[in-house]
């Protein structure tokens, strides 16, 4: 018995092994699912990067769908989506608020002037504290929020041109259809 214990022990590490290979060929290991899917957003109230007098609330924006996009200058990940929502945040039909992250308010201004502002607003979360109601897990994070506060979306990482025409254009299409 004592000699086939490590012969027992082999098979057992390579069985395991080979279970997390199998896992990860098919399982996206960035999909993280969200509990909040298709729950009520977290209520938030953040000031306007241009002017923090000015706040944007979850209630202000009931009556309309929306895409929150979780970004900060600091995000290498940003930088390679900035370019996509420049190019397509508009075509998108509805209305794209710019979350910035845990950033410094003068950086994410002069960050938006070098790139470009495909925003309609801008909110702040510099202390990240509103983020860990929404399960924000870093940046760029992207959450779609029906006219009723729902979520319906959550995509984590950068936007590209496939993941928005083959995720997110259908997700806002079907948000559509349930809207009378």
């Amino acid at each position: 018995m004592m000699r086939t214990m490590p012969l027992l022990g082999f098979i057992l590490l390579t069985a395991l092994f080979g279970f997390g290979i199998w896992w990860n060929s098919h399982h996206d290991p960035r999909e993280v699912p969200s509990p909040l899917i298709n729950k009520p957003a977290p209520a938030f109230v953040l000031p306007q990067l241009d002017d923090p007098s000015h706040r944007t609330s979850k209630a202000a924006m009931l009556g309309q769908p929306y895409l929150v996009n979780v970004f900060a200058s600091w995000c290498v990940a940003c930088g390679e989506e900035h370019p996509v929502l420049m190019a397509e945040g508009r075509g998108l039909g509805i209305t794209l608020i710019g979350y910035n992250y845990k950033d410094d308010p003068t950086d994410a201004k002069a960050w938006l002037a070098q790139h470009g502002n495909p925003y309609d607003q801008v909110i702040t979360d510099r202390s990240g504290h509103t983020a860990i109601d929404f399960g924000v897990y870093g940046a760029p994070e992207s959450f779609l929020v029906d006219a009723r506060g729902v979520i319906r979306y959550k995509h984590i990482g950068p936007f590209t041109a496939e993941v928005i025409a083959t995720e997110l254009a259908p997700a806002i299409a079907a948000l559509r259809k349930e809207t009378p």
